[in-house]
């Protein structure tokens, strides 16, 4: 009889480790069988945000010299987002720039190497193909750690008043895909927006064409969109991010647009607030965090 009880309990101890591991997998992976985003895990492991929300997540931007890399990692920003050009002079290697500078008093490497020694993540946007292959080379042998958030940025399709050409998606996507499943693909749209005029938001073909290139992929993804255009946009943003556990949404601004807490409150409604990260002013973001 002891016999039996004993390999009973063993059966059923069995049985819940293997569904402890079925549930750990499965909260890994999206709805499409991809890797969910686990930004926000890194840093609540590490008691960088008091929550499982992607508000709370603080933004440097433009950390493209090498006093601007100093200032981002020693500030109290989580993510710190970089450009990156090949450099218009010998010797041609990826560098710290936003077009149209063509030159830098640092290079990827250096910066790499740089972050390396702190606990924050990384969203390096890129405005041309021609680096992207070297730099991601660089990417990999330098920064080796397997949980650092390391977020990938191009503008993939023409969206609403965009202006300047996007990286042609299927090119990028063949390159960046070979990534780490952790790394977070950031696929957005080229964008614009005048004051005083009626801007249009992005559109149901816009959403549909970036599902589609998204759907089989195995990587997170966040799409950048601009916050000026929320308001307008809110049924196709919401059938987008419904579309996979995978997907996340960034909101961002440039510097004169226009548009109030209540353009963004109504995503805060609809979604966890896991999913929508802010890259806004830190005094907007933090409203948002303390709205229900």
């Amino acid at each position: 009889m002891k016999t039996s009880l004993l390999l009973s309990f063993h059966r059923i101890t069995l049985i819940l480790i293997v569904c402890f591991i079925f549930y750990v997998l499965w909260n890994l992976k999206g709805k499409t069988g991809g890797m969910r985003d686990q930004t926000l895990d890194y840093f609540f492991s590490r008691s960088f945000i008091t929550r499982m929300d992607a508000a709370e997540v603080s933004w440097s931007h433009a950390a493209n010299s090498r006093s601007r890399l100093a200032e981002a990692l020693t500030g109290p920003s989580l993510m710190i987002e970089a450009d990156i050009v090949l450099r218009g002079r010998d010797p041609k290697e990826p560098i710290m720039a936003h077009p149209p500078d063509t030159d830098s008093d640092i290079t990827l490497r250096e910066w790499l190497e740089g972050v390396k020694e702190y606990g924050k993540g990384i969203k390096l946007d890129f405005k041309s193909m021609e680096a992207v292959s070297t730099s991601l080379v660089l990417l990999q042998e330098v920064l080796t750690e397997p949980y650092r958030p390391v977020w990938i940025n191009a503008d993939i399709f023409s969206g609403p008043g965009g202006q300047i050409g996007p990286l042609e998606h299927h090119t990028f996507l063949s390159v960046v895909t070979h990534l780490p499943s952790h790394t977070v693909l950031s696929l957005g749209w080229t964008t614009g927006w005048t004051a005083g005029t009626d801007n249009p938001g992005y559109s149901w073909d816009m959403v549909h064409m970036m599902e589609k290139i998204c759907r089989d992929l195995k990587h997170p993804v966040t799409f950048p969109v601009r916050a000026a255009l929320l308001a307008k946009s809110f049924s196709q943003l919401t059938w987008l991010l419904k579309q996979s556990d995978r997907y996340t949404l960034t909101v961002w601004t440039g510097h004169s647009d226009e548009f109030s807490l209540q353009d963004l409150l109504p995503y805060r409604e609809e979604f966890a607030t896991s999913r929508i990260y802010f890259d806004l002013p830190d005094s907007l973001r933090a409203r948002i965090s303390s709205a229900q």
